[in-house]
């Protein structure tokens, strides 16, 4: 089809555009490259089967804004399929190939459906963005994002949409104008009726129109080629990617190297961010779903993950070739990317990540800062001084004596590690039910129904010391190292089949994160173990019929994946179970985690716990269940300024009231 002169003008314009190419995106390989090691690389198999199934399913973007993602999903799987027909076209164009009849026909009404629907997905896309324009595209005032990020973005998607609709709209004039002079194909539908318009216009009009669109179509690619490693549109690589190399357990944070005496801890700059780091900047797709999922944010707080990440892309734009070559990047992440209220507000509800659908760790980048903040600085919040203290000399952030740790179990019968030294169940009561008068009931109906229950169990007492979940949390990871140690060489020693927690950040630590420290332990959840009780007969529990909504605790929850079992538990006990609008993965956060129960909570529009309880007070339920002695403790919080409270409870309360003889 193509003449000589356009087909050398072709292969011309296709080395320049692939050189480029080839230039900016060795640049992106290199600056990943520079983020600190982490491995990530362990079954490979596993992962990469993974990653395609979920971008081939596109069940990760599915997960929130329906109809955008089915706009999405039109744009992508034409995009797949667009591989094929961008080679088809080409060969085409050099080789004179005729892609009409019997074998092609199943090929040809594929792509002319697809091409359709591409063009309905990206301009609903663009009308959605540019004339629609939802708050999704917009940031709280307060929020720190790159200076050039905003207009930056608004242009690069609008440069973006134009390459799509005008590489796809020149495939399909292209072929209108070749079925107005070869007659209409069946199997061509839309580019068959655009044809019918054309069917008047003279030979050479139709020639030239085939050309000029075949030119459009397959030369916009060659131009739009060198942009692409800055653009957005890179998340088509870097998406699959990342999804391959994502944590199995997000929040289960990887330990610092304490014996490297020079080691910088933390982040400071781009280049102390891990290579994952880098690449879920590379993979963003700048949609602000995490935003939008974000309690700090959606209260009016200066944080946002999206501005986090784009952010941070933004600024590898702007140095990307002196960064690639090895130079040190000029300012650090707390210039750009955040500032001390958004830094502090972070709660490590993995909402961001849990929502994100290319599979971004945005929480963590928060954390790795918030270490180089208190490791390296010395600088964090004040009134974390009394925690972290508590903590060290303690073994509890409430500060109080060792020695009183077991004074809860007052009139009860609870053995201890001393009386029995290896108990099939080690009932780990936490920092919150030791220490804290209102969620020392927790662990008593705890008590209750392990004894009622007959198991082999027993308690450390005053051998047990906080997880150092806040610690880490809160970026004072030798703090944690130190509990962790101390901790895990005790379980080692008492060795038990099975840990229970009250606490579900007592739960994700002693699961996911001692075993960095040689602690390999079986631990559950209590809603867990009580659900095996009833399953088993080992309880019995009069039913109830008042109306429950249960909170997800984010660290039992989003975390570690236990939705069931509270549920089953608060139906076999016989409650009418409510849901509020955001329950299981979409859960909200009651403002606890990430050692914001030990700060004041930055400024913004509420507090994290107001909204929270309005909704599940807004379900008409009569309790409030709670799986965690923190969120129970937020929960409360509101109810002291609430004219008609509800009654919140811990799921062993509820239990314990119930038991019968």
């Amino acid at each position: 089809m193509l003449t000589l002169a356009e087909k050398i003008l072709f292969i011309l314009l296709a080395a320049g555009s692939l050189y480029y190419a080839y230039t900016g995106f060795r640049r992106v390989y290199l600056a990943i490259r520079r983020g600190r090691p982490e491995e990530r690389f362990d079954r490979l198999p596993e992962r990469v089967g993974r990653a395609l199934w979920l971008v081939l399913t596109q069940q990760t973007v599915f997960k929130r804004r329906p109809l955008v993602s089915l706009l999405h999903a039109f744009v992508f799987y034409g995009f797949v399929y667009y591989l094929l027909v961008n080679l088809v076209d080409f060969l085409e164009g050099f080789f004179g190939l005729h892609a009409r009849g019997g074998i092609w026909n199943a090929y040809n009404i594929v792509a002319d459906l697809l091409t359709f629907l591409i063009l309905v997905g990206i301009l609903g896309l663009m009308l959605r963005r540019y004339l629609l324009a939802p708050r999704d595209f917009t940031w709280n005032p307060n929020v720190p994002l790159h200076e050039k990020a905003q207009a930056g973005i608004a242009r690069d998607s609008a440069i973006v949409g134009a390459f799509i609709t005008f590489h796809v709209g020149s495939r399909l004039l292209s072929k209108a104008f070749q079925l107005a002079g070869e007659g209409p194909d069946p199997f061509q539908p839309v580019a068959s009726a655009l044809a019918g318009a054309l069917s008047g216009l003279s030979p050479a009009l139709l020639t030239f129109g085939e050309h000029f669109f075949w030119w459009g179509a397959l030369g916009s690619i060659l131009l739009f080629l060198p942009y692409f490693p800055r653009s957005k549109h890179i998340h088509l690589f870097m998406a699959p990617i990342n999804l391959a190399f994502r944590k199995e357990v997000p929040g289960a944070l990887t330990p610092l190297d304490f014996e490297k005496e020079e080691e910088k801890f933390g982040a400071e700059k781009l280049e102390d961010l891990s290579w994952k780091r880098l690449l879920d900047a590379y993979a963003c797709i700048m949609c602000n779903r995490c935003q939008e999922a974000c309690p700090a944010y959606t209260t009016g707080k200066a944080l946002s993950p999206a501005a986090i990440l784009i952010s941070e892309r933004y600024e590898l734009n702007e140095i990307l070739p002196r960064f690639a070559q090895g130079e040190e990047s000029p300012r650090p992440l707390m210039d750009f990317a955040l500032n001390e209220e958004a830094l502090w507000a972070c709660t490590t509800c993995l909402a961001c990540v849990e929502v994100c659908p290319v599979g971004n760790e945005q929480m963590l980048h928060i954390l790795d800062v918030r270490r180089a903040k208190v490791l390296m600085e010395g600088s964090f919040p004040q009134e974390l001084n009394n925690a972290f203290r508590g903590m060290e000399r303690s073994g509890n952030p409430w500060g109080i004596g060792q020695d009183k740790r077991l004074d809860w179990a007052e009139g009860l019968n609870v053995p201890t590690v001393e009386e029995k030294p290896h108990p099939e169940v080690l009932y780990w009561v936490g920092c919150a039910p030791s220490y804290d008068p209102r969620a020392q009931k927790i662990a008593r109906s705890m008590v209750e129904i392990l004894n009622a229950s007959g198991v082999d169990w027993a308690v450390l007492g005053r051998r047990e010391k906080c997880t150092g979940d806040a610690a880490r949390r809160a970026g004072n990871e030798y703090l944690f190292f130190q509990l962790a140690t101390e901790n895990v060489e005790t379980l080692n020693e008492v060795a038990p089949k099975t840990i229970v927690t009250t606490c579900p950040h007592c739960f994700h630590t002693l699961k996911n994160e001692y075993k960095d420290f040689g602690g390999h332990y079986r631990v559950v959840h209590h809603t867990e173990f009580i659900a095996e009780l009833l399953r088993k007969g080992k309880i019995r529990v009069e039913e109830e019929t008042r109306k429950v909504v249960f909170h997800d605790p984010c660290y039992l929850g989003r975390h570690n994946g236990v939705y069931e079992a509270p549920r089953e538990v608060l139906k076999g006990v016989g409650f009418a179970l409510t849901e509020p609008p955001r329950s299981r993965e979409r859960s909200f956060c009651c403002g606890a985690g990430g050692a914001q129960f030990w700060k004041e909570e930055e400024p913004g529009a509420m507090r994290v716990s107001e909204n929270r309880y309005k909704e599940l007070k807004g379900t008409g339920a009569e309790v409030i269940a709670t799986g965690c002695p923190f969120c129970m403790a937020m929960m409360n919080v509101e109810v002291a300024q609430d004219e008609k409270p509800l009654e919140v409870l811990d799921i062993a309360e509820l239990v314990a009231r119930g038991l019968k003889a």
